[in-house]
């Protein structure tokens, strides 16, 4: 079920990349972040309310860092976008999943000693490893002798990214609910995206294109809650891996709406991508069947 949720959330998460691809056009990149925010702000304080959440919170400080790495691993990424090609960029921040399963071995060898790692997770992180060669196939990344600082950049949105991503998860084992770690992100995401504004500035609204900016922030928060579901209760390097899904739908919105070409090796690229999720969900299963989620 919690791979389901990550499936569900990549969708959302690439849906969403289509709807900004149009409205880059009107609006710089820190607007497009504040006002995604701010839908989801509202969209969160109407849910909870219907559900009888409190969005007060008992460990302010989780929050507050779980913002901060959240907004300085999209902030990377944007410069990284600026800096170097898209592809390149993209396949950098994607590292997040490499790392995380990094992350998760390397804390297991320390505190577990070096064979049950290995025989337990050694296999789950071949098939992260082997979803982020698929995400390099299709993407096929360049870099040239110039954009060496972007690349590290771009390397370095990958690591805050999967920062964020197991604070999601300790934030869940210390008993937050979802909407109230999402609403939280978003309030960073506005805070951050109205300080870029103000050096950047903003942009005039010309409708309807000012519209795309609502299902950006719906598509948004639907996916930071689905994405944050699947961490706080899935296996972490399964869940890793499946986030690389979110290639697989972009493809298939650029070959249908954009009129993007997946050559051959693209094919291929796809093809191991669904195949080492696939591989990841049945070793977990099979390896330690109906485990809890890893603790951070």
């Amino acid at each position: 079920m919690q791979a389901l949720w990550m499936l569900l959330a990549s969708l959302f998460f690439a849906t969403m990349g289509v709807c900004i691809k149009f409205a880059s056009t009107h609006f710089n990149s820190f607007e497009i972040v504040a006002y995604r925010g701010l839908v989801g702000v509202l969209f969160l304080i109407g849910l909870t309310q219907m559900r009888g959440i409190s969005l007060r919170t008992s460990v302010p400080m989780m929050h507050f860092w779980r913002s901060v790495v959240g907004v300085i691993a999209l902030t990377a990424w944007f410069y990284a976008i600026a800096a170097l090609p898209l592809a390149t960029a993209v396949t950098l921040n994607y590292m997040s999943s490499v790392w995380i399963a990094t992350f998760l071995l390397g804390g297991a060898l320390l505190t577990q000693g070096r064979n049950a790692p290995i025989r337990q997770q050694g296999p789950l992180f071949l098939t992260v490893l082997a979803g982020f060669a698929g995400v390099a196939m299709m993407l096929r990344p360049t870099l040239n002798d110039d954009q060496v600082i972007g690349a590290l950049v771009g390397l370095l949105s990958g690591i805050f990214s999967a920062f964020a991503y197991l604070q999601v998860a300790a934030l869940s084992r210390a008993g937050e609910p979802e909407s109230r770690t999402v609403f939280y992100f978003s309030v960073g995401a506005v805070v951050a995206g109205g300080l870029g504004m103000l050096f950047v500035g903003a942009s005039s609204w010309n409708w309807p294109s000012a519209l795309w900016l609502l299902p950006i922030g719906l598509l948004a928060v639907m996916g930071q809650l689905c994405m944050t579901r699947a961490y706080s209760r899935g296996a972490t390097m399964v869940v890793a891996n499946l986030q690389y899904s979110g290639i697989v739908f972009a493809g298939i919105y650029g070959l249908a709406f954009f009129g993007d070409v997946l050559p051959l090796m693209g094919w291929a690229g796809m093809g191991l991508i669904i195949i080492s999720g696939i591989a990841a969900t049945v070793l977990r299963s099979r390896a330690v069947p109906n485990a809890p989620a890893e603790e951070h």
